[in-house]
């Protein structure tokens, strides 16, 4: 998965490269496409558009009179939906259209009224507010401020005009529901009359509260009379009990009830029996009133006794209930008929508080069902009432609406006449369509150019076509001038040979990174190599010089040879004369120590010499080979500058001979044709082919997973590489 989405995004990367590189194709075709639909836009009439606003509100008028509030009113509709929709729909509405057209008497060319779908009016609420915007465009400024002006204007006609028709319809129907609301209101009054008549209402509530407290009453009533009634019987029995008296009791009984003393004693016994029998009733017998009576109880009958032993002389105890006779005893009787009399009416009395009391629980149970029926009939009443109410205020608010003209839109902003034509949504769409249209032909072009080109235009590719190790990656360098020769500075040196002119440069590390790479391949401690290209123009020159110069400059010994005789060129790098070089030296005219060329203490420079009619021939001879056995022994690198592979075998053959050969491509030059050839040619040789070296590289038309880059370390010149502020290695 990880793999898949990797080669996803190189093809993407792939595709902007290609991008990239054809930019100009691609910038082209835009500028064309535009230039086109600039020329369209300007071939069209200007158009003006007027633009004018209708504001929606409720009616004032009604909302401080409160008639009319709801009717025709859109401020309830504006808080929920959005009606400025509707109402935009209703501005545009072909009714309105055809109005507008026949009030301004528009016509086409067949003096016909002009069709409502060719008249576009735009109507569009703005955000936030209640306004409507309405626009139209023409090519004649007055007549696109009239139509705005006369559409709006006709709308709000026609909102006043349905504002009324609607009030109208609505007090008809108001006037249909009068009669009946009257007559179900008059309904409800008599039915709650009736029912308070029948149950003999006047407040239920008081009347609730009333028997409450009047029940309260009855019970401590009831209360007291039973206490009273218990009294009552106990001292009816108490009597009745004293009433009773033996008939065979002694004469002297009778004479002793004469006797004033025992008289006396014997009343006062009878008052304490009296008090005693009812503090009974009330209290325990430990109670001090009935133990202090206890007491005087005892003590009078002592006394009673004691007098009545010393009338009679024995000792003899007469019944208390025999002493009385004559007037007590019928004091007796009269007091029992009045305890009787009481206790009856005592009775009567409890019995009639009872029964009241019941009418009253009665009535309280029945109050909370009349409550209910009282509070329903008054609930239905109050809804008629407020029904009726309704519907005559309403009748008066309709009357008074009815009487007004005034509408929910008003027209806030007029439509002005346009001074200054506007961008039409045609001229735009034309001018992003032909953006849009060069973009895509350009992006198509720079695909198809870059498809036809057979040309090796990465690395990437050059390293994937050749099949070799990629030794180095030498970043693009651009001179000030297009001369070799007149790029010398001070000491003579072309600026091309980088590492010498400018060191501590992004240049100069990828020259070190090649040096590092040929140390890692080659375990030989001479080191006879080749250096060639397949077409012209790809850099070999400067790339030999340079990696003379490096390997100099980290203490080797080195011997560069311009070997090709064709069209030699190391002599205007180094800036040396050329008059005596390899092909003199190679037929014997002159000898090696006077055709060298020293640069540094480790740095020699043999130039190509006089041009020989057949270089190839003096390539491939005995003193050719006799001279490399004879730089072996003084040197630590030989390398050869040699011709192009395309159309030459100088290199192929020299390549056989020497330790190795070093295939230096520049992206974007090679053909694959050329590239065919090249491959082809040395490996047919039989040549030990040591790798590629990658030169004048625009890093930033590279892949980015091919190269890591870094923030330099050091300063370095930002006029001699087109990478200003990024150091580029190659993994």
């Amino acid at each position: 998965m990880e793999k898949q989405k990797a080669l996803e995004e190189l093809d993407i990367q792939q595709y902007f490269l290609v991008l990239q590189r054809r930019w100009k194709i691609l910038l082209a075709l835009i500028i064309t496409s535009v230039g086109f639909s600039g020329f369209a836009i300007l071939r069209q009439k200007p158009q003006y558009q007027a633009t004018g606003m209708l504001l929606f509100k409720s009616d004032r008028i009604s909302s401080l009179t409160k008639a009319g509030e709801k009717i025709g009113d859109l401020e309830s509709l504006i808080r929920e939906n959005n009606p400025l929709n509707t109402q935009a729909v209703i501005v545009n509405s072909q009714p309105v259209i055809k109005e507008v057209i026949k009030t301004l008497n528009l016509k086409d060319n067949q003096g016909k009224f002009r069709n409502p779908e060719t008249l576009l009016i735009k109507v569009e609420p703005i955000v936030g507010t209640d306004v409507l915007k309405v626009s139209h465009a023409s090519d004649n400024p007055k007549l696109a401020a009239k139509i705005v002006n006369q559409v709006m204007a006709t709308y709000a006609e026609n909102n006043v005009e349905s504002n009324r028709t609607q009030v109208t319809a609505a007090g008809e129907f108001i006037k249909k529901q009068l009669p009946s609301s009257r007559k179900e209101l008059e309904s409800a009054a008599e039915a709650l009359r009736q029912f308070k008549n029948k149950n003999k209402i006047v407040q239920l509530e008081q009347e609730s509260s009333s028997a409450i407290t009047s029940m309260a009453k009855l019970d401590e009533e009831i209360n007291q009379a039973t206490a009273n009634l218990a009294e009552t019987l106990a001292q009816e029995s108490q009597v009745g009990n004293q009433i009773k008296t033996v008939k065979n009791q002694a004469i002297e009984i009778t004479s002793l009830n004469q006797i004033p003393g025992v008289q006396e004693v014997l009343s006062e016994l009878q008052k304490t029996q009296s008090r005693l029998a009812l503090e009974r009733v009330k209290y325990t017998n430990n109670h001090p009133n009935v133990v202090y009576l206890e007491n005087q109880e005892k003590t009078l009958k002592s006394l009673l006794n004691r007098r009545t032993q010393e009338i009679t002389g024995n000792q003899l105890e007469v019944s208390l209930s025999n002493l009385q006779v004559g007037k007590i005893r019928e004091d007796l009787a009269n007091q029992y008929v009045q305890l009787k009399t009481k206790r009856q009416g005592l009775q009567k009395k409890i019995a009639a508080l009872q029964g009241v009391q019941q009418i009253y629980q009665k009535r309280l149970n029945a109050i909370p069902n009349l409550e209910k029926k009282q509070s329903d009939l008054e609930r239905k009443l109050s809804v008629a009432k407020l029904n009726h109410e309704n519907l005559n205020a309403r009748l008066q608010e309709i009357q008074v609406a009815e009487k007004q003209t005034i509408g929910n839109a008003k027209i806030i902003q007029p439509a002005q006449i346009p001074e200054t034509p506007m961008l039409s949504k045609k001229s735009l769409m034309l001018a992003l369509g032909s953006l849009f249209a060069g973009s895509l032909l350009g992006i198509a072009g720079a695909f198809f150019v870059d498809l036809i080109d057979r040309s090796l235009k990465t690395v990437k590719e050059a390293e994937n076509f050749f099949g070799w190790t990629l030794l180095g990656l030498i970043p693009r360098f651009e001179a000030n001038h297009k001369s070799v020769a007149a790029n010398i500075t001070d000491d003579g040196i072309s600026e091309r040979v980088i590492v010498n002119s400018s060191p501590r440069t992004i240049i100069h590390e990828a020259y070190q990174m090649l040096q590092a790479n040929l140390n890692f391949i080659s375990h030989k401690k001479v080191r006879a190599i080749a250096i060639t290209s397949c077409v012209p123009g790809e850099g070999k020159s400067e790339v030999s010089a340079n990696l003379a110069a490096i390997l100099a400059q980290a203490g080797r010994r080195v011997l560069l040879i311009d070997a090709d005789m064709r069209k030699p060129s190391q002599h205007h790098l180094w800036g040396l004369i050329n008059s005596v070089g390899l092909s003199n030296v190679i037929v014997g005219q002159n000898d090696f120590p006077q055709a060298v060329q020293r640069i540094t203490s480790n740095l020699f420079v043999l130039t190509a010499g006089v041009q020989p009619p057949n270089p190839l021939g003096l390539i491939d001879s005995e003193g050719m080979t006799e001279l490399i056995r004879n730089f072996a022994q003084d040197y630590d690198y030989i390398l050869f500058d040699t011709p192009p592979l395309a159309g030459t075998a100088d290199a192929a053959v020299l390549g056989k001979i020497l330790d190795g050969v070093l295939l230096v491509t520049r992206p974007g030059v090679v053909d694959s044709v050329s590239a065919t050839a090249a491959k082809s040619l040395l490996e047919r040789s039989g040549a030990n082919i040591l790798g590629m070296i990658a030169n004048g590289v625009n890093l930033k038309q590279e892949p980015d997973s091919y190269f890591y880059y870094s923030k330099p370390r050091w300063g370095q010149s930002t006029s001699e590489t087109d990478t200003k502020d990024e150091q580029w290695i190659y993994k």
